[in-house]
C-alpha cells in the first residue's frame, strides 16, 4: 500500500484550523501548555537562526565562487538584479494597496495583544552570536573559501551545512505546525484571530496577482532582449511552471526547466549552465512574497517603515536567499535572521510570516522556476554576442 505523504502546507493549514476551532473552548491550563511549548520553541529558533545562516550561506557562496568566466558573472548579476527588482515591485505594490486593506480597524500587535495568558515556565537559550555577526561571518568565510585551493575547510563548511539542513528537516519543520497551532490558539482565545485571517486572505490575493504580473513583465523584457515572442516563451515554460506547483522545489524541477528552455530556443551550453545555477540563486518569486508579507505584518502592528529600510532589507535578503535551495520553506528559513535584524521581527512575527509564506509556497517556487527560463534566454543572447 502506497504511503500518503502529508506535506508541510496541509499540516500548517490543519494547525491553523484546529487553533481557531479550539481556541474558544480549550481551558486556560491547556492553552498555557501550548504557550509553554511555544516559548521553548521560539528560544530554540532564536538560537538556531545564526547557525542556519552560517551553515547555509557559507557553502552556497563558496560553491558559486568556484565557477569562472563571463557567463557566471553575468548570470549572478542578472539573477540578483531580477530578485532586487521583484522586491522593489512588491514594496511599491504593497505601499499602494495594503494601507487600504489593513486599516486601523484591523491593526494588531500580535505579540502584545494576543498573549494574555502566560506560559508555565520559560527557558532562555542565548544564541552563540548575533544575526548580523553570523551574516558577516558567513559572507567573509564563504568568499574566502571561493578562492582557497584546499578543500579541508570547505568540507567542514559543507558538513556543518548538512547538519543544519538535517536539523531544519528533522526538528524545525516537524514541530512548526504545533508552534503555529499554539499561536492561533492563543490569538483565538484573545479574540483577534478572525481579523488576522481576513487580512491574510486579502494579502494572498494581492501577492497572487503580483506573481502573474511579474512573470509577464519579466518575459516581455526577456523577449525584447532575445528577440523572441514573450508570450510564446511563457507558454513554452508552462510545463515547468506546473511541475514546480507540484514539487514545490526549484531543484526537483530542473530537468523539466532545462527541456522547456531548450524548446524555447536556448542553446544546450547556456541552458545547461544557467538553469541549475538560477535554481539556486534566482529567488524573485520568493522575494515578492517575503517583502509583501513583511510589510503587511508591520502595518498590522502599526510599525513605522520607509523605503530606505526596505531597500536595505531587500538587498540583504537577495544575498541571504542564495542559501535557500533544497530545504522545504528554505527561503523563509534563510530570511528569518534578516527579518529579525533589519525589521525587528519577533518569534511570533516570524511564525506568522512562515504561515503566510508556506500558504503560497507552490506559486512562489513556480514563479522562480519560470523566471529561470527568462534569464536563460537573456544569457543566450548575451553569449552569442
Amino acid at each position: 500500500m502506497k504511503k500518503i505523504k502529508f506535506g508541510l502546507l496541509p499540516r500548517i493549514l490543519v494547525a491553523i484550523v484546529l487553533g481557531v476551532a479550539l481556541g474558544g473552548v480549550m481551558p486556560e491550563w491547556g492553552i498555557r501548555v501550548f504557550l509553554t511549548f511555544n516559548g521553548l520553541f521560539s528560544q530554540l529558533l532564536g538560537f538556531l537562526i545564526p547557525l542556519i545562516i552560517v551553515g547555509m550561506v557559507i557553502p552556497a557562496i563558496a560553491d558559486i565562487g568556484r565557477g569562472a568566466g563571463r557567463m557566471l558573472l553575468y548570470t549572478v548579476l542578472l539573477a540578483y538584479a531580477s530578485t532586487i527588482v521583484a522586491g522593489l515591485a512588491s514594496y511599491f505594490t504593497g505601499a499602494l494597496t495594503f494601507p487600504s486593506l489593513i486599516d486601523s480597524a484591523v491593526s494588531l500587535d500580535v505579540a502584545a495583544e494576543a498573549t494574555k495568558l502566560a506560559p508555565y515556565f520559560t527557558v532562555e537559550i542565548a544564541p552563540l552570536m548575533s544575526v548580523m555577526t553570523a551574516l558577516v561571518l558567513a559572507f567573509m568565510v564563504g568568499l574566502g573559501l571561493a578562492y582557497l585551493k584546499g578543500d579541508a575547510l570547505r568540507n567542514v563548511a559543507k558538513d556543518f551545512g548538512d547538519l543544519v539542513t538535517m536539523t531544519i528537516e528533522s526538528v524545525i519543520i516537524p514541530l512548526l505546525p504545533l508552534y503555529i497551532f499554539g499561536i492561533f490558539l492563543d490569538m483565538t482565545a484573545a479574540g483577534e484571530v478572525m481579523r488576522v485571517i481576513g487580512v491574510f486572505i486579502k494579502i494572498i490575493g494581492v501577492i497572487f496577482v503580483l506573481h502573474i504580473v511579474w512573470r509577464i513583465l519579466l518575459y516581455c523584457i526577456s523577449g525584447a532582449v532575445s528577440k523572441r515572442n514573450p508570450f510564446k516563451m511563457l507558454a513554452t515554460m508552462l510545463p515547468a511552471y506546473f511541475t514546480a506547483l507540484g514539487t514545490q522545489s526549484s531543484a526537483a524541477t530542473i530537468p523539466v526547466t532545462l527541456e522547456q528552455s531548450r524548446k524555447m530556443g536556448v542553446s544546450d551550453e547556456v541552458s545547461g549552465f544557467v538553469i541549475p545555477l538560477c535554481a539556486t540563486i534566482h529567488m524573485s518569486g520568493s522575494m515578492l512574497k517575503i517583502v509583501a508579507c513583511a510589510m503587511a505584518l508591520m502595518l498590522m502592528q502599526g510599525i513605522a517603515f520607509d523605503f530606505g529600510m526596505f531597500f536595505g532589507f531587500i538587498c540583504m535578503l537577495a544575498i541571504t536567499m542564495v542559501a535557500a535551495a533544497g530545504v522545504p520553506g528554505g527561503a523563509i528559513m534563510a530570511a528569518l535572521g534578516v527579518l529579525a535584524t533589519m525589521l525587528g521581527f519577533t518569534a511570533e512575527d516570524q511564525a506568522l510570516m512562515i504561515s503566510l509564506y508556506i500558504a503560497m509556497d507552490s506559486f512562489g517556487t513556480a514563479c522562480n522556476v519560470t523566471g529561470d527560463g527568462a534569464l536563460a534566454a537573456i544569457m543566450d543572447r548575451i553569449n552569442k554576442k
